[in-house]
């Protein structure tokens, strides 16, 4: 069996450069059209493959809407390691917390917005979004956790109950930043910080 160099285990297999092709277009189109003017055709054109080689991918450009959206999901972690964070009070753990998500947000506007749109429009990346959401139950448990445990938080719901409403709320707080509302962003993130600190560690946090 011939051996490769290392040098040549690193290439990217060619499969992996088409696939990062028409993430690479679709990427670009969003920032131009939106969702619902989105043409596969053209982006399979820019992307330098044939509307065949999209489709092998992605099963519609709601899935692959979604597959852009790893780095947003990967920022999200990076917040939620704020909060676990219990060398800092927890108030400030959960503004910084929030002020990421936030900002998270707003640096991925565009694909947020495609988003909402793709999972009104395909039940298979509602799924995948939920799920994604759902990933970082265990993490935010945890921490309601510790801090019950630490005497800082009281006892209550089961803290993957309230982990996971939580988030649930995340989501609501990101739709209305991005899709715009009544509320501006220092309301919001102010709002948001009394939701999370009343429902850890009680009404009078």
């Amino acid at each position: 069996m011939p051996v490769r160099s290392p040098t040549d285990r690193r290439q990217p297999q060619r499969s992996d450069q088409r696939r990062t092709a028409i993430l690479e277009a679709l990427n670009e189109h969003l920032r131009n059209t939106g969702f619902d003017a989105l043409n596969i055709a053209e982006v399979a054109r820019q992307a330098g493959v044939g509307r065949s080689a999209f489709y092998f991918y992605f099963e519609n450009k709601a899935a692959a809407v979604a597959a852009l959206l790893e780095p947003m999901h990967d920022a999200v972690f990076a917040a939620n390691e704020i909060l676990a964070d219990t060398g800092e009070p927890p108030r400030k753990r959960i503004r910084d917390t929030l002020e990421a998500v936030l900002r998270t947000g707003e640096q991925h506007r565009y694909l947020f917005q495609a988003m909402l749109e793709a999972r009104g429009a395909s039940s298979a990346v509602r799924d995948m979004w939920d799920n994604a959401r759902e990933s970082f139950v265990p993490a935010v448990s945890a921490v309601i956790a510790a801090e019950r445990a630490s005497g800082r938080a009281p006892d209550g719901p089961h803290p993957d109950v309230l982990a996971s409403l939580l988030l649930e709320f995340n989501d609501r707080l990101l739709e209305r930043f991005i899709l715009g509302g009544p509320l501006d962003r220092d309301q919001l993130l102010e709002g948001a910080e009394a939701v999370w600190m009343g429902t850890i560690y009680g009404a009078t946090a």
